[in-house]
């Protein structure tokens, strides 16, 4: 599952993202407003952690944006303001959880987890294609039913492929959800970590086809005989 967490705060911000790192999310930040509108336009998450007071306003402005782009995205707000009417203002503007500073790290997990369970995301459908199917909460991997275990990049990958089955998908697209700016990304780097996917898929009869369009990216699509 991918979390964009919104937090100006540089230190509580990395020891935020690693702590649900640590539990299994990717995570990827954005420290003002600005950021965020462009992060939640390049890239498709399943949660945002979002802060209320932030250089350039008021994350609550960042709401209807992330809903319309991504409609199903869960939205946690993070934040100092534990006013009863901050609270109401936010879950008025559709929020689904509201989790005050300080917090503990179980139990921010906890509710994380909680979060993305509730029903009513489309976002948290299971994706099908040939005999893979991809679980969007939870990346479980199977392959004709049977669990098939990937790295962290390949899986980031394989769903930003799946996300958008039957599209192409761009080159810079691709770099951009699968490696992190610390990451040393050479020219060929996104097309040998695509055929390496794409032989684990052979290997396995996924019945799934990765198709090169060259200039451009690459499109999943079921195989066909």
């Amino acid at each position: 599952m991918r979390v964009l967490l919104i937090e100006d705060e540089l230190d509580a911000a990395r020891l935020t993202a690693s702590l649900i790192s640590q539990a299994g999310f990717d995570v990827d930040q954005a420290h003002c407003l600005g950021a965020a509108r462009d992060a939640v336009t390049r890239s498709n998450y399943d949660l945002l952690l979002l802060d209320r007071r932030l250089p350039d306003g008021d994350g609550l402005s960042l709401m209807s944006l992330a809903r319309e782009l991504r409609p199903g995205i869960r939205v946690m707000m993070l934040t100092a303001m534990d006013d009863t009417g901050d609270k109401v203002s936010s879950f008025d503007l559709g929020a689904d959880d509201y989790v005050t500073k300080p917090f503990q790290g179980e139990e921010l997990v906890a509710r994380i987890r909680a979060c993305v369970r509730r029903p009513g995301s489309g976002a948290l459908k299971p994706i099908a294609v040939g005999a893979l199917t991809f679980d969007l909460a939870t990346r479980d991997v199977r392959i004709a039913g049977k669990p098939v275990v990937l790295h962290r990049r390949e899986l980031v990958l394989l769903e930003s492929l799946l996300r958008r089955v039957n599209r192409v998908v761009s080159r810079e697209t691709l770099l951009d959800e699968a490696f992190s700016p610390h990451d040393d990304v050479q020219d060929n780097t996104l097309d040998m970590a695509v055929s390496r996917l794409r032989r684990r898929f052979i290997a396995l009869d996924a019945g799934v086809a990765i198709h090169t369009v060259r200039g451009v990216g690459y499109m999943a699509t079921e195989l066909l005989d």
